[in-house]
């Protein structure tokens, strides 16, 4: 079998996120398997290394796909490009070894979370960031975001709906750059639980806001109530940035 893998980018914006839905074609992963299979002549199916939610977008999705068919890379990915909807592309593909797996062999994951912190919305990036009309304090936002950084229990900020048997998750680095009314945040670690970088951000926000103090982060992790974390972010304002192999 030839392994494949390709690097994804998609606009979420109208999708009900990458996990392939048995009620509903309309996912990244659906739509990408349909192309696949249309292309090659026979059923594919693709392994993803994010399960991104509704409303997320990716500049750098990994996923991976085996085929009996030798695939001519540079004709292929512009047969696939041409045929995918166009706020889905597959920049880069590449023939890779059979052990390679899109999820089981990451060793990190990066997000990027926008926000557009200025009074008046921005019609161009609604769809793209999340609008936060109070200015935000970045200095108290940073000093508080260095309370994730380590390895700790998550519980916090995972869904309920979670089905992960460990919520221990070890962030390696939160950065923070604020330029020209948009405030980036990038979290990099070796996993994130479903809406756990939301969630992340959202207390951060409310950090920034004046609402949670700089240092209740520590007690909110251990305390593992999700109800201390304060709002969920807007799925909108998040990317899944890079994956580390």
């Amino acid at each position: 079998m030839n392994n494949y893998k390709l690097t994804i980018q998609y606009d979420g914006s109208r999708y009900k996120g990458w996990q392939r839905l048995g009620d509903t074609r309309n996912t990244i992963q659906g739509k990408i398997e349909q192309t696949l299979t249309v292309i090659i002549g026979q059923s594919i199916e693709i392994v993803g290394c994010s399960r991104t939610d509704a409303g997320v977008h990716a500049l750098g999705q990994v996923a991976n796909f085996k085929t009996e068919t030798l695939l001519d890379e540079a004709d292929f990915l512009n047969q696939l490009n041409h045929q995918l909807p166009r706020d889905i592309c597959v920049p880069a593909m590449e023939h890779v070894s059979d052990r390679f797996h899109a999820r089981y062999n990451a060793k990190a994951k990066t997000y990027l979370y926008k926000i557009w912190n200025e009074p008046i919305s921005n019609p161009f990036m609604r769809k793209f960031s999340m609008h936060v009309e109070e200015k935000l304090d970045v200095a108290r936002m940073r000093q508080a975001g260095k309370h994730f950084l380590g390895t700790h229990d998550f519980t916090a900020y995972a869904n309920a709906k979670s089905k992960k048997k460990s919520m221990v998750r070890t962030i390696s680095a939160i950065k923070m750059d604020a330029h020209d009314g948009f405030i980036d945040i990038r979290l990099t670690g070796d996993g994130f639980l479903y809406n756990m970088a939301r969630k992340m951000v959202g207390t951060l926000i409310e950090v920034g806001l004046g609402a949670i103090e700089v240092d209740a982060i520590p007690h909110i992790l251990e305390s593992k109530q999700r109800v201390q974390t304060g709002r969920l972010a807007d799925a909108c304002g998040l990317y899944l940035e890079h994956i580390s192999y």
